[in-house]
């Protein structure tokens, strides 16, 4: 199994999702108070000062957009207009809050930190005398993870690669290389969470044990999210779901919407069906009462072997309770446990887009559509900055799964399954039709949607004739340099 991780408790990243809440036009007013008296609790508690400086410094700080004033100062919405306040919705959301900053509490947190570090070095020198290599990189260790705690990225990430570099064992080595991605997800560096991810994989293709694999899976997964490769995060989201134990990257509730968000998106229907839709992970988060119960009774597996017949009509079915967050890997645990780690979260918009879509109930499948984008995608750090192209593909595939279906639809039908108008409809198909995503023309005079089935025979000649001629054109360059080459030898 390997020994146990290293340097997995700082930083937190959910005082990063609440640093965005604090900034995101979509967040609600009491969850921005809340996320407001998350951050400053957690800087006075940890002493953060360079994050506090970072944050809410009169002239340089990311959030304090009124100057300078009392920490103990009730918070305030400022009134600033933001041209980015419309939520999803078209309904208008309460101005963000400034982070008040107070030179009184910079200065003691600072001082307090001064003197904590000079407690590192102190012991740091005094294992350099008369200790041996491991005590002294124990020590430089704890300096590290002080930085990362503070928030102090730079410095982290120095002492972090210090340690690296003394350190001999693997499994150590790769927990300092987590760490350093949880800091670059933290300030949002996506280049330095891309190099530092191919080196942890690296790392643990050469000999990385089980847990840390598994934890990579996690850290990767979500990286490819950051970066709108959801066909690539997909498998690996979703091979996490089982193995799960990464709750320093983010909490299971978290990781299930991320890998049914992703496996939506990009899976083919069959894998779909049984990576998703069947999936026991799944199910007992995102089923109903019978298939909750049979998932974490491990009655029901995923797979081919789960027949179509098990799903029913998302019309007839009748109305279930909301699905609640159920963590398989924590089912061992106390209550009190559990209940730290994960946040009530509310599946229901998320379940019925699963359902929808794989039922064919398009109509259900839209709404719960914009219920996922409010309740979800316009909430979360990782999934803001992509949810239009989410909602833009998620709409695509609706169309795709109906259309193939059929060579003629009418427009009228069409509009009615997807509860839409008309217009809207010719619209959005016209944006596609004109990107070459869906194979079919308009014909608005009739009113008729007439789909171009592609025919694989003539895709195949199509394409063996360009990579022929590709070929042939590389081998005469060959030639013609060979014969240069040759010339000037002669």
């Amino acid at each position: 199994m390997g020994s146990d991780p290293q340097f997995a408790k700082y930083p937190n990243l959910a005082l990063a999702q609440d640093i965005f809440t604090l900034t995101n036009p979509s967040s609600s007013s009491s969850s921005r108070q809340t996320s407001l008296k998350k951050l400053q609790d957690a800087i006075s508690d940890h002493k953060m000062a360079p994050l506090y400086r970072h944050l809410a410094h009169p002239t340089e700080g990311l959030l304090n957009g009124s100057g300078e004033g009392p920490a103990s100062r009730p918070a305030t919405s400022s009134r600033r207009t933001n041209g980015a306040s419309q939520g999803s919705t078209g309904s208008t959301k309460s101005a963000l809050i400034d982070f008040p900053w107070s030179e009184q509490l910079y200065e003691k947190i600072k001082m307090d930190n001064d003197t904590e570090l000079e407690t590192f070095v102190k012991e740091e020198a005094d294992a350099a005398e008369t200790a041996g290599d491991t005590e002294v990189q124990a020590a430089k260790g704890k300096r590290a993870e002080f930085w990362a705690r503070v928030g102090d990225k730079e410095k982290a990430l120095s002492s972090y690669e210090a340690v690296f570099e003394k350190t001999g064992v693997l499994g150590t080595k790769i927990d300092i290389i987590l760490a350093i991605v949880r800091i670059g997800l933290f300030f949002n560096d996506k280049m330095l969470v891309k190099k530092q991810v191919d080196r942890a994989k690296a790392l643990v293709e050469s000999g990385g044990d089980w847990d840390r694999r598994n934890r990579l899976k996690a850290y990767q997964g979500l990286h490819l999210l950051t970066t709108r490769s959801y066909n690539l995060a997909a498998p690996l989201l979703l091979d996490s779901l089982s193995t799960f134990t990464s709750y320093e990257l983010c909490s299971y509730s978290s990781l299930v919407v991320y890998s049914v968000l992703a496996g939506s998106v990009s899976l083919k229907r069959v894998d779909f069906k049984s990576k998703v839709v069947d999936t026991p992970e799944v199910k007992a988060i995102l089923g109903d009462g019978e298939d909750k119960l049979a998932a974490l009774t491990g009655t029901v597996s995923a797979g081919p072997g789960a027949g179509d017949e098990d799903m029913k009509d998302a019309s007839s079915s009748t109305p279930t309770p909301a699905p609640t967050a159920v963590n398989l890997t924590t089912l061992g645990a106390s209550i009190d446990n559990v209940a730290e780690m994960e946040t009530p979260v509310d599946f229901t918009p998320l379940a019925g887009l699963v359902r929808s879509l794989y039922v064919g109930n398009y109509q259900a499948f839209f709404l719960a559509l914009a219920a996922v984008e409010e309740s979800f995608l316009s909430q979360d750090r990782y999934l803001y900055e992509h949810r239009v192209w989410f909602v833009r593909e998620m709409r695509l595939r609706g169309y795709q799964q109906l259309l193939q279906s059929y060579r003629i639809v009418s427009l009228k039908s069409m509009a009615k399954d997807f509860g839409v108008s008309i217009d809207f409809l010719d619209r959005d198909l016209a944006k596609f039709i004109a990107a070459d995503r869906i194979p079919c023309t308009i014909d608005r005079v009739n009113g008729i949607i007439e789909t171009n089935r592609p025919d694989d025979k003539n895709k195949q000649y199509t394409d063996v004739v360009k990579q022929g001629d590709a070929l042939i054109t590389k081998l005469q360059k060959y030639g013609q340099a060979v014969r240069l080459r040759g010339s000037e030898r002669g």
